[in-house]
């Protein structure tokens, strides 16, 4: 039983398979508060290369982590004062963010921030340990994966409307790298929850999964449809 007065939904899975998307449309459909963590870690991935700071030097990441002020605000990303919302969807923040992800103190300090919020509202949140880690008493859990094509294709699309440059096939090799990181670090790697729901979205479209997650909210009488 999830001792938090609160209802915490958590969806993991795999880089570009559509966990945001999902997650952000359902917490506006039944009023939770969406709180994406990846991109938390996004802003510390920016803050370190602004910083250029060397992943292998701890003293330097604990100095540079006392530094960094998050302010998350639904789909804006405050850091330090500063809207970088659009800055940490790069294709550099992208190459680097698993490797930063993985780092110990990053993952405590982001893991504390996370359940703080959780702590003091319904929130729909997604990520890579959210389920395992983050909130492993949520009342529902999902784990979301889908053919590894679709997801290149999805994140080509995705970086293309930002008019930056780089090869499809570039994407596919980040997208493996990433997934190979993510579920091999030593810090709460990815893995899917024992009692996590698989949904597959390699051939729904939004409204289906998003009826697949509601389904399952209110057959655990979360929800009233």
């Amino acid at each position: 039983m999830n001792p938090n007065s609160f209802i915490n939904i958590a969806i993991d899975g795999y880089s570009s398979c559509g966990k945001s998307t999902m997650a952000k449309a359902l917490a506006k459909d039944i009023g939770f508060t969406y709180i994406d963590s990846g991109a938390m870690y996004r802003c510390v991935t920016l803050y370190f290369i602004t910083k250029h700071i060397d992943l292998d030097n701890l003293d330097a990441i604990h100095q540079a982590l006392n530094e960094i002020e998050l302010d998350v605000h639904e789909n804006q990303f405050l850091l330090n004062g500063n809207d970088v919302s659009a800055a940490i969807r790069s294709m550099q923040i992208s190459q680097m963010v698993s490797k930063v992800s993985a780092i110990k103190a990053v993952r405590i300090k982001m893991v504390a921030i996370q359940q703080a919020i959780g702590n003091t509202k319904n929130v729909v949140m997604d990520g890579r340990d959210i389920g395992t880690t983050v909130f492993p008493a949520a009342q529902l859990k999902i784990f979301m994966t889908a053919d590894p094509a679709v997801r290149a294709k999805r994140r080509f699309d995705e970086i293309q409307q930002k008019a930056e440059k780089v090869s499809l096939v570039e994407i596919a090799e980040n997208l493996n790298m990433r997934d190979y990181e993510d579920t091999h670090r030593s810090e709460s790697p990815l893995r899917q929850a024992e009692d996590a729901i698989v949904l597959d979205n390699t051939f729904l479209n939004p409204i289906e999964q998003l009826n697949f997650v509601k389904d399952l909210l209110s057959s655990r009488q979360l929800i009233a449809l």
